[in-house]
């Protein structure tokens, strides 16, 4: 297990060979990463929090300056996980990718030394990223504004920052969750203090908490109240900051998040909002705000002169351990000095006669500083941690075990080495291991019997982690206690997943098929052997061959399917149904789909939802020998939506686009963003419109604009994408739709499209909306936002050579993939154009 919390430490460069603050060290002895990153924050008490409102908005720049740079304890408080973003990594969506979200936020974070925190707890929370909102006013009536702000009080009176910064300043040019999390965080400025905001809090045990200074980041040096410089080259880094702040927006891969930049100077110009703290006619950030215990000690009372000296000698006693890096023994030495000189600080301003405020704040600055010198002691003691379990898979009931492995790489002796698990409540664990004296290169190994209840709550992926193991050690007379990760997810699962195939059906009405094939993938997370019964549980006057069926597995992770035949009746109505799965293992029923998510850059987790096919019944009128070749961008999965309705759907191949015989196909689809997944398909472009050209129907689903979308070249006429984003797009999926030419083909064949096709609709209407185009690109659509101007701009077709070119920007992958109706419709008269 690494003890760091850098997961890029292995491409930093530790080659930096002059020492810090003028200590002198050994020709052979270099700088040290980690052990910089753990002493770092020791200068300063300050703390700083920047709210946003989704994964990526955090200022990683800004953040990697005051973190990594200035020692700051330094967060990230996120109102949602992304749900309603785009993948670009994977065809995960909505929950799945929100999951994904979330965890390169925390990945992303750990590289600038900030601790990312969320205001959405859960999968079904109402802070939920429901997509692009042009308005404050509609996401808080999408969110709860009450909700969300007593979470943001909560959080605020928990974290107690010192200076606070959202990421976006309240105008029409910013997304409404952006705007409302802005909104919020500046009410809280005072509500935070106020005891008659949401007394409960103060009931269960948290304090009033008066942030010190607000700032909003500004464009410009004559918009701001001070301007900072953050591009310096931090050699311990081999980086600006600026730099190491895109180190970890790269993280946020599914974003496509990252970039290349060089070293120069940029500034962060900050607006002083509002402010509870006497400057002195001061613009510096930190004016006001007492930076270390000396500013504290000056601060107090003459009444507390005793504790003032206290404070004095703790601030010179932080400042020792700093002198002392790089020299790791000296480190560890001097820390043990300035951990014991905090506990007993803390114990002397616990019986001082000071202001409740003043009492609060030490406290509270204490308490941290504590955590910091136990991180440092940990670090700099040499001790390694390895823990894991013998199954990071568990099932209710279950018994495992969990191995620590100390081992001591330090120059001294750690008295009294002992490990302890952190488990849910309910659990039991169980061990004989004593505590251990540790001389310099020995080393224990402890193993714990885990016990999971039969009532445990099953894995959330946005819970803490199941388990934790808690290491502390004695050097003299100090203690130091951490807390560990397990290596990998542990997760409690149901004893049997079950996956379906497909995952979603149409039925439909104007051919309803009386068969259709569904595949259960069943998967045994128990341990061992186990069989299970698993059945269909069907709607009334459906019918499923077989009505169940028997699995026998062997081993734990072992696989089997049952194939199963629907026949839904010839009569059926229009409307949702569901088809649901259930196994039956040793006497207990389970229900749930398990998505195992994972990436390289996160690791691995689990969604659990409910297993069931979502079944739409509906008229969808095809011709029958269309002819479709989809070039699958990886982002979506019309095609495999396209081919269950019943079309006949090819997926293109790169030799395909290279080498294949295109005009067989009646008509080619692009996927969304293609573009930017497929290299092979700007690298064959030319043949695509010379597909076009000998009489093929090419539709292009939407880009954006950096797509490797070529506004000259890409499409047969020139075609812009709209930019910036925020003014091309319609977020009303209520938006009404007027049909500009209801004679077109594209509205009357195969199917005959109405308003009600335009109905139910998710999400959004469109995005990324053409700007300008060529005049002999046609219009067919115009829709609108509320007080806004329309777009008609939404499905653009022109003439070229004998063939049809056609550019649509809805969204109808979310359509499709959400089982509306008119999703599957519009896009079925679309690809069917000129079969007429």
């Amino acid at each position: 297990m690494q003890k760091v919390l850098l997961a890029f430490l292995s491409f930093l460069l530790v080659l930096v060979l002059l020492p810090l603050d003028g200590v002198s060290a050994n020709p052979d002895e270099t700088n040290d990463v980690e052990l910089r990153n753990a002493v770092k924050p020791l200068e300063t008490t300050v703390t700083f929090l920047n709210s946003g409102a989704h994964p990526d908005d955090e200022r990683s720049d800004f953040l990697a300056y005051l973190s990594r740079g200035l020692g700051v304890k330094t967060s990230s408080l996120i109102a949602n996980r992304g749900e309603g973003g785009q993948n670009e990594i994977g065809d995960e969506l909505d929950n799945a990718l929100g999951i994904i979200r979330s965890r390169e936020m925390i990945e992303a974070a750990k590289i600038t030394g900030v601790k990312a925190y969320h205001l959405s707890e859960t999968t079904s929370d109402p802070i939920y990223d429901f997509g692009f909102s042009k308005t404050p006013e509609e996401t808080l009536e999408k969110w709860g504004e009450e909700l969300t702000y007593e979470r943001i009080i909560h959080f605020i009176r928990t974290y107690q920052p010192d200076i606070l910064m959202p990421s976006f300043q309240n105008d029409d040019t910013q997304h409404g969750h952006h705007r409302t999390m802005t909104i919020l965080s500046e009410r809280a400025f005072k509500d935070a203090a106020d005891p008659t905001v949401f007394p409960k809090q103060l009931k269960q045990g948290l304090s009033v908490w008066q942030i010190k200074k607000l700032y909003l980041p500004v464009s410009s040096g004559d918009q701001a109240d001070t301007s900072i410089e953050i591009g310096d080259f931090d050699p311990i880094y081999d980086m600006t900051y600026p730099q190491l702040g895109e180190q970890s927006r790269y993280l946020h891969k599914s974003q496509g998040m990252g970039s290349n930049i060089p070293v120069e100077p940029r500034q962060v110009h900050l607006d002083l909002k509002q402010s509870a703290v006497d400057t002195k006619s001061q613009s510096d950030l930190f004016a006001g705000v007492p930076y270390d215990f000396t500013d504290w000690a000056n601060k107090l009372p003459h009444s507390a002169s005793k504790l003032s000296v206290e404070f004095k000698y703790l601030q010179r006693n932080l400042d020792a351990v700093i002198a002392a890096y790089p020299n790791e023994k000296r480190v560890f030495s001097k820390t043990q000095t300035a951990l014991s000189n905090v506990r007993s600080i803390t114990a002397q301003v616990k019986k001082a006669k000071l202001s409740p405020a003043i009492k609060n704040d030490l406290l509270h600055k204490l308490s941290l500083k504590e955590e910091q010198l136990q991180n440092v002691s940990y670090v700099s003691s040499g001790l390694e941690v390895q823990a894991e379990a013998a199954s990071n898979i568990l099932t209710k009931g279950q018994s495992t075990s969990v191995t620590v492995t100390v081992k001591n790489n330090g120059k001294q002796t750690l008295k009294k080495v002992a490990a302890s698990l952190n488990v849910p409540k309910g659990w039991k664990t169980k061990t004989n291991h004593k505590n251990v004296n540790l001389a310099p290169n020995k080393s224990a190994t402890m193993t714990y019997l885990v016990e999971v209840p039969d009532d445990a709550d099953y894995y959330h992926a946005y819970d803490e982690s199941t388990i934790t193991t808690s290491i502390s050690y004695k050097y003299g007379s100090t203690k130091t206690s951490i807390t560990e990760e397990l290596d990998g997810t542990i997760a409690v699962l149901p004893d049997v997943g079950l996956t379906l195939s497909p995952e979603d059906i149409v039925v439909n009405t104007a051919d309803v098929k009386e068969e259709i094939p569904v595949t259960v993938t069943l998967k045994n997370y128990t341990e061992g052997k186990a069989s299970a019964k698993v059945a269909l549980k069907v709607p009334e006057n459906w019918k499923v061959k077989p009505e169940k069926a028997t699995v026998t597995f062997h081993e734990k992770s072992e696989e089997k399917q049952v194939k199963f035949t629907l026949t839904p009746p010839k009569t059926i109505q229009n409307g949702d149904y569901h088809v649901k799965a259930v196994a039956a293992v040793n006497g207990k029923n389970f229900d749930s789909t398990i998505q195992e998510i994972s990436y390289d850059h996160i690791g691995t987790f689990y969604y659990q939802y409910p297993a069931q096919i979502n079944t739409v019944a509906f008229e969808l009128l095809m011709p029958t020998s269309l002819k479709v070749g989809y070039i699958d961008s990886g982002f979506d999965k019309v095609a495999d939506y396209l081919s269950n309705a019943g079309l006949t759907i090819t997926k293109l191949t790169e030799a395909d686009l290279a080498k294949g015989d295109l005009n067989q196909y009646d008509t080619i689809v692009t996927g969304i963003r293609a573009y930017l997944s497929r290299e092979d398909l700007k690298a064959n472009n030319a043949r695509l419109l010379e597909y076009v050209e000998n009489g093929g129907h090419l539709v292009v689903q939407y880009h954006k604009p950096g797509d490797g979308w070529d506004a000259m070249k890409t499409a047969p006429y020139p075609l812009t994408l709209g930019n910036p984003s925020i003014r091309w797009r319609v977020t009303d999926e209520k938006a009404t739709v007027n049909m500009l030419k209801p004679e077109s083909a594209l509205f009357n064949y195969p199917n005959k499209i109405t308003s009600d096709d335009w109905n139910n609709w998710v999400q959004e209407r469109g995005l990324y909306f053409p700007m300008k185009w060529d005049d002999r690109f046609e219009t067919f659509i115009s829709m609108a936002d509320p007080n806004e101007e329309p777009f008609d701009a939404g499905i653009l077709m022109a003439k070229y050579g004998k063939g049809t070119y056609l550019y649509t920007n809805l969204v109808l992958y979310r359509q499709i993939q959400s089982q509306v109706p008119g999703g599957y419709r519009i896009m079925t008269n679309l690809i069917s154009y000129g079969t007429q």
